[in-house]
């Protein structure tokens, strides 16, 4: 027998879903969890294997404002899925954050966000680019106020700092390291 869900409601509902669960267990024992659902994403690290450098993002991130007063995250290129494939999202969202029409995208996982409080599952994808792909300066949509700036960063500067701990998004480290063990002659 498995934990199940015995009661559900909702805490609050707007840009995100808060829920309040109450979990049984076989043995008997009860717990309350609030979890939190505003979707699935993707994030998908676009890299020149000619020029050996990667396309980045650093924006506003509320959250890392609010815990740590940060003004900006340099993160992997992630969006939310709407009513498409997730492959199709990475495509959309490297063109709307970083300007960039990709040919291809290589799926690498299927990862939770943060288990332990919400239900966001992000596809993460590597995805090769020519200096010629660039086809707008990027910076995401007007309409979503991102305020991107795309980053252009050698692949040898993103190792340094993967191996500094200097990379604070989970999704460009795993991302970085991925292409790493992948490809780790670009990294030469």
């Amino acid at each position: 027998m498995k934990p199940e869900i015995i009661d559900r409601n909702t805490a609050y509902g707007g840009y995100l879903t808060v829920e309040r669960l109450v979990i049984g267990f076989p043995d008997g024992g009860m717990v309350v969890r609030e979890i939190e659902s505003h979707g699935d994403s993707v994030a998908v690290l676009p890299y020149d294997v000619k020029r050996r450098c990667a396309l980045t993002v650093s924006q506003l991130r509320a959250p890392a404002l609010a815990a740590a007063g940060k003004d900006s995250v340099i993160e992997a290129c992630a969006g939310m899925i709407e009513d498409e494939t997730e492959r199709a999202t990475a495509l959309r969202e490297a063109d709307e954050e970083l300007g960039v029409r990709l040919n291809s995208v290589e799926f690498i996982a299927r990862v939770w966000s943060s288990p332990g409080v919400s239900t966001e599952r992000t596809s993460l994808f590597l995805a090769p680019y020519r200096a010629a792909d660039r086809l707008g300066k990027g910076g995401g949509l007007k309409a979503e106020q991102e305020h991107i700036t795309v980053i252009e960063t050698p692949l040898a500067d993103l190792a340094a700092e993967a191996d500094k701990g200097e990379i604070v998004d989970a999704k460009l480290l795993t991302l970085v390291l991925a292409l790493r063990l992948r490809h780790p002659e670009l990294f030469a």
